[in-house]
């Protein structure tokens, strides 16, 4: 998931028609860094009711940190039996390299759950260097990654539904 800026026209990329109706989601959520994670879960969420899903057909779970997301997701999708689940996490970049093992352990954590080919994870953690950016990933100031998220989680819902339940 990611977007190409224009400054003067905004996002370049255009999603296509998205309906969640029917669809069930799961969302995990870091703590850590909740003033961005919580925006993020919340634009999340509205996105998704807006684009037919009900509010009964989200999971939201919470974990203390980006590293745990993998697990929380791997759960999800093994126990909730839902379409697409959406990890949402943060990671500053401070004076250790805490920041480099973080992030990697969770990209390769949810690229290790996709590539499973069950059910589409939506990478949705922040990589940034300082607050600054990140508060421009959610406030809708540069763009919304909240919302940018659950249109993808659809979008790979839909395509999951096109090919898991094809007629052969």
């Amino acid at each position: 998931m990611s977007t190409l800026l224009n400054k003067n026209e905004g996002s370049a990329i255009v999603a296509p028609d998205l309906d969640a109706q029917g669809l069930r989601f799961g969302i995990v959520a870091a703590r850590w860094n909740s003033a961005f994670t919580e925006p993020m879960l919340e634009s999340a969420i509205n996105e998704l009711l807006a684009n037919g899903c009900s509010e009964d057909e989200i999971v939201v779970t919470r974990v203390p940190g980006t590293v745990e997301l993998t697990y929380a997701a791997a759960l999800l999708s093994d126990d909730e039996d839902v379409d697409a689940v959406i990890v949402f996490g943060c990671v500053i970049r401070g004076d250790t390299p805490h920041f480099d093992y973080v992030c990697q352990s969770v990209t390769q954590g949810v690229a290790q759950l996709n590539a499973r080919g069950e059910v589409p994870v939506i990478f949705g953690v922040l990589t940034v260097e300082n607050e600054r950016q990140a508060l421009e990933r959610v406030d809708g100031s540069l763009t919304d990654k909240g919302a940018e998220a659950a249109q993808a989680a659809i979008e790979m819902a839909r395509l999951r539904e096109k090919y898991l339940f094809a007629d052969v």
